[in-house]
């Protein structure tokens, strides 16, 4: 039996195939005095308020289509925002926070407790985190704010678990 250059069952090796290059990570740390503390923060409450006149004039829905799995992620993981929606004015919104990052590997993009942020950010050099308001009611959602957390700290991407699905 020959034996193909890519081999068609996962985790075998051909001998004599070149392996995969090694992620990049750059050599230059970017100094941090406090790896918890946000830094290049994005408010979005300029286009929040632009998107809610264009919703009470009538010429915007957008916004009023919540995604099922963001309406999920609020109703599971999503934290008290502590204001009403603006919109319906009868829920309270939910915050769901995400974090994104080449250092993550697959775990980039998952929902997190803002609890569980410190800890990334002492674990991983640099990553992205997004907060959006849902109101898991009426369906109004919207980015509230982004900011970078880590400790400057270059490292390799996280590997990808055996047992991760596809």
């Amino acid at each position: 039996m020959a034996t193909a250059k890519n081999s068609s069952i996962r985790g075998t090796r051909v001998p004599g195939a070149s392996s995969p290059a090694p992620a990049q990570v750059p050599s230059v740390a970017e100094p941090v005095a406090d790896p918890k503390r946000p830094r290049d923060v994005v408010s979005y409450a300029l286009a929040r308020a632009a998107a809610l006149r264009a919703v009470f004039r009538g010429m915007g829905s957008d916004h009023l289509e919540a995604d099922p799995y963001l309406v999920r992620a609020a109703k599971f993981h999503g934290e008290p925002a502590e204001r009403d929606c603006p919109i319906c004015k009868r829920t309270e919104l939910t915050n769901v926070t995400y974090t994104f990052g080449d250092e993550l590997g697959p775990y980039s993009g998952r929902v997190r407790a803002s609890a569980d942020l410190p800890e990334l950010a002492t674990s991983f050099g640099a990553f992205r985190v997004y907060v959006v308001e849902v109101c898991q009611t009426c369906g109004w959602n919207h980015l509230t704010l982004s900011y970078v957390l880590g400790d400057g700290v270059p490292r390799r991407p996280l590997g990808r678990p055996r047992d991760l699905l596809d």
